[in-house]
């Protein structure tokens, strides 16, 4: 089952807030990316890059710029659960 986000909020120390359509909230710490994956630097270094986050539309990923984007389903699935 694929898992879509409807919306996300960006929060400090590069933290994701993603709401998905089954009702669940998981917070998704990016700043683990930044060491594996050099492309996800360009949040860190581009002032206010990070706080542009938006869902893609379909609500498969959340993307920051043509980029740099993210899969829904690796926020709902290694993402921490929000009550």
């Amino acid at each position: 089952m694929f898992h879509k986000a409807k919306n996300v909020t960006p929060l400090p120390d590069y933290l994701l807030l993603v709401h998905f359509a089954d009702g669940s909230d998981k917070q998704y710490d990016m700043k683990s990316l930044f060491d594996e994956y050099p492309v996800f630097l360009e949040l860190k270094e581009t002032p206010g890059l990070f706080n542009q986050a938006k869902v893609d539309p379909g609500g498969y990923g959340i993307s920051w710029n043509e980029n740099v984007d993210i899969d829904a389903e690796e926020i709902y699935q290694n993402g921490t659960s929000v009550l």
